[in-house]
């Protein structure tokens, strides 16, 4: 039991968290909005959105193989066409290795030639006699114990008793020296190596001779006559010392003298890689130019190494600086592009005023129909594997680049809708590789189905204008196949078939998209007007049951706005829609407003003349706060707040006079206005305007053609005369429009009926035949009932109202 319970309080707890992520998401965009529409800080608010805009679309626009090249390996199948961005200069890594290579192989071995080999001999014996001279006369640095390691330190071989003695019994050491100078030399004639057979193959590659001890290099000489250390020892076995000795003694030198020839021409291992390295870098590398356009690999085909050399070289030639110099070059492009179009439409387009609200919308629109875009552009390019017999560019047809245009129509206006076409569709062909088809593709695709959606009340006009932009689409794309003289092949076929589709994919797009905007940003399209003007939603009803008076009241104020603003060219849906929600404030205390009053006590003959003037102006605020409530949206909410505009509430403002008058005190006129704002728009004119006009219609106690024109009249410039309309673009042309308008319904509505011979309205019959029950005849009236003057007048009636003074 206590897990069963556990569990059931998570699962409430989780969905605790899904529904308040919608809402914090909603306060979010809320502030945001709020941020970005201060007044205070407009300049600089559209300053930094358009920066981060420009910012974030930088990163989407840039190809994708500018930063993140693809992994192609030789034998793997290309999933796009791959074409030079640029003309480049790339190094063939191939022919340049094998260039050096050759280089260093052709490098000659450095070989040290010791010419005073001899000599060095000489020398050494002549140390070794004079350390044993010295020995033996006592005057040594050494003992004599010491002496057979000395002397063979300095001889370089190691020397036995009997060579020791050999040399402690010569009799002249210059003649012996004399004589193995002879014999070295002799020997040197002929250049002794480590080995000969090796050293004949690096004379056939080329050897360079140096001096150990300069390091130059030394003339050419003849090197062909050379033998190894074995030969030279060999050779001194048929010669003989002659002089300064014993032969005996004179034998036993010549040992040493063989155990001391070395090799005088030596291979110099360090020698020879410096020179290898130095020919190695001595090669420049191997360049080809690839020039811009090229195809480097075609969707489908197998890669080859070479392709693989140019595509590795192309993606490494884009990073590091390249790469800055490529995104702040697209990133300024993106801020000129937003700039002056922006700056041309505001200064000559009349109609092109969006608030930052409005460019905070656009902003994200863009980022977000990029993000689409760049993601379908990079899975259409993975199609390359699966589907490599349908071009990649022929998916660009499927691509959705009208939802953005269309959008923005149906939630603002034409003219910003074609200043967002201009603006994206050249950014669009820079994302796709600088194609200019894409971008004349986007730019009437956008203009196309922005016109689609201009009268957009249903739902369904959106898919009516995906079929227009998919009939644009397919002959954009026989144009462009015929243009490239590709139109009878298999790819026309499959680009006509993704154009039809791609109108339609727009209209899903733009379908789910709208009602997620109408939430989180409050706007109200016509698709959310027509919905509003249901009179069963929920407001609407509650009002039609606490209020049942200003229902009707409403929704006469409904009709007359229509028709007024279907004849100035006004909005007639958000006019006939914002009439309903008008008074809806006066559902929170109906009972004090006449309308709902079907007889009894007036509430107000209780209250002073400033609370009733309070409680009627409150349902202003009230109204508004229903309408943020129930979401309405920002026009319904502006319209109700000026609804009234600041109108004098002329019956209590009067009353209050006179008992001021009579207390000797001064009323202020200002407790008895609406708080307005005054009217802003057309539509909220002609809301006030028909509110007064509806309410004081009410008061005609005859009313005839004649007397609903006067009236209406009277109101209208009762109206103009205190300035409600100074802030509205009515024009004077409007208002005779508007007052004909008004007399056409009005007349419709108050229209008289002929007399019935017999009443309407049940009453008792004493006998034979009982007249029709339920019936709308009407008793014929007697020139008496016309005569009758009525309890109240219709000034005094207008003026209870709030609209005369």
């Amino acid at each position: 039991m206590p897990s069963d319970s556990g569990d059931k309080e998570k699962k409430e707890k989780e969905k605790d968290i899904r529904g308040t992520l919608p809402v914090l998401l909603m306060r979010f965009l809320d502030r945001l909005t709020e941020r970005f529409s201060s007044v205070k800080d407009e300049k600089r608010n559209r300053f930094i959105l358009i920066l981060l805009t420009a910012f974030f679309l930088t990163f989407l626009i840039i190809p994708s193989q500018q930063f993140i090249p693809p992994g192609y390996k030789a034998g793997d199948i290309a999933t796009s066409d791959i074409r030079a961005t640029q003309d480049y200069l790339l190094e063939d890594l191939p022919l340049t290795e094998k260039k050096r290579a050759e280089a260093e192989a052709a490098a000659p071995f450095v070989y040290n030639y010791n010419a005073n080999a001899p000599l060095e001999i000489t020398r050494r014996f002549e140390k070794a006699l004079s350390l044993i001279r010295e020995a033996r006369s006592g005057m040594a640095t050494v003992d004599r114990e010491a002496l057979p390691e000395a002397a063979s330190t300095v001889l370089g071989v190691t020397l036995t008793d009997a060579e020791l003695r050999a040399l402690n019994r010569v009799k002249s050491d210059r003649a012996l020296l004399t004589d193995i100078g002879r014999l070295a030399g002799r020997l040197y004639e002929k250049k002794i190596v480590a080995d000969s057979k090796a050293f004949a193959a690096d004379l056939s590659h080329g050897i360079l001779v140096v001096n150990p001890e300069t390091k130059q290099e030394i003339a050419a000489g003849d090197y062909q006559s050379h033998i190894d250390e074995a030969d030279a020892r060999n050779s001194l076995a048929g010669a003989r010392l002659v002089l300064g000795g014993e032969p005996r003694d004179l034998e036993a030198i010549k040992g040493v003298l063989a155990r001391m020839v070395k090799a005088n021409l030596t291979f110099d291992r360090d020698a020879t890689d410096r020179k290898q390295r130095e020919a190695r870098g001595a090669v420049r590398p191997v360049l080809f130019k690839l020039k811009r356009g090229e195809m480097v690999v075609r969707v489908g085909e197998r890669i080859t190494e070479e392709q693989t050399l140019k595509l590795e070289k192309m993606f490494a030639a884009r990073h590091g600086i390249n790469s800055l110099f490529v995104g702040a070059g697209v990133f300024g492009l993106v801020l000129i592009l937003f700039y002056f179009p922006y700056r041309f439409a505001r200064k000559n387009i009349r109609k092109f005023n969006p608030s930052n609200k409005d460019l905070l919308l656009v902003c994200l629109l863009t980022l977000g129909t990029f993000l689409i875009l760049k993601i379908s552009f990079v899975v259409s390019s993975a199609m390359g594997g699966p589907f490599p017999y349908i071009d990649t560019a022929a998916y660009y047809y499927l691509f959705p680049f009208a939802v953005g245009s269309i959008l923005v129509r149906i939630i603002l206006n034409s003219e910003v809708a074609l200043v967002h076409a201009a603006i994206c569709a050249p950014l669009f062909g820079i994302m796709f590789n600088n194609s200019l088809p894409v971008v004349i593709y986007a730019l009437l695709g956008g203009i196309v189905g922005a016109h689609g959606v201009r009268q957009c009340t249903v739902r369904g006009t959106i898919f009516t204008a995906g079929m227009k932009l998919s009939v644009v689409n397919l002959a954009m794309a026989i144009s462009f196949q015929i243009f490239s003289d590709r139109l009878f092949t298999m790819e026309t076929v499959y680009c006509a078939l993704f154009a039809l589709i791609g109108g339609l994919v727009n209209a899903v797009i733009v379908t789910g998209t709208i009602p997620v905007i109408e939430t989180l940003f409050h706007y109200t399209t016509d698709i959310k007007l027509l919905e509003m003007a249901n009179l069963n939603s929920p407001l609407l009803r509650e009002l039609m049951v606490r209020a049942p008076g200003t229902y009707h009241h409403s929704v006469l104020v409904g009709n007359l706005v229509e028709a007024a603003a279907e004849a100035i060219n006004a909005n007639p849906l958000l006019a006939r829609v914002a009439a309903y929600y008008h008074d809806v404030g006066k559902i929170s205390k109906p009972l004090y407003f006449i309308e709902n009053v079907s007889g009894g006590d007036n509430r107000h003959d209780r209250l002073s003349p400033s609370m009733s003037a309070l409680i009627l102006t409150s349902h202003v605020k009230e109204g508004v706060e229903l309408a943020r409530e129930h979401r309405l949206g920002l026009p319904i909410i502006d319209i109700i707040r000026q609804s009234h505009g600041t109108a004098l509430i002329t019956f209590f403002y009067q009353k209050a006079r006179d008992l001021a008058v009579a207390e000797g005190k001064l009323v202020d006129e200002r407790g008895f206005r609406y708080p307005g704002p005054k009217p802003q728009t057309r539509e909220a004119g002609l809301v006030l305007l028909a509110d007064c006009v509806e309410a004081a219609s009410r008061t005609l106690t005859d009313p005839t053609p004649a007397r609903i024109q006067g009236m209406v009249q009277k109101i209208i410039n009762s109206i103009f005369i205190d300035g409600q309309l100074d802030e509205c673009e009515l024009t004077l042309k409007n208002l005779h429009e508007i007052a004909k308008s008004f007399n056409r319904i009005l007349a419709g509505i108050y229209h008289h009926r002929i007399d019935y011979p017999e009443p309407a309205y049940k009453e008792k019959w004493s006998g034979g035949r009982k007249p029709l029950e339920h019936s709308d005849n009407e008793p014929a009236k007697t020139p008496a009932d016309h005569d009758e003057k009525p309890k109240k007048s219709g000034g005094e009636d207008l003026r209870r109202l709030g609209i005369l003074r």
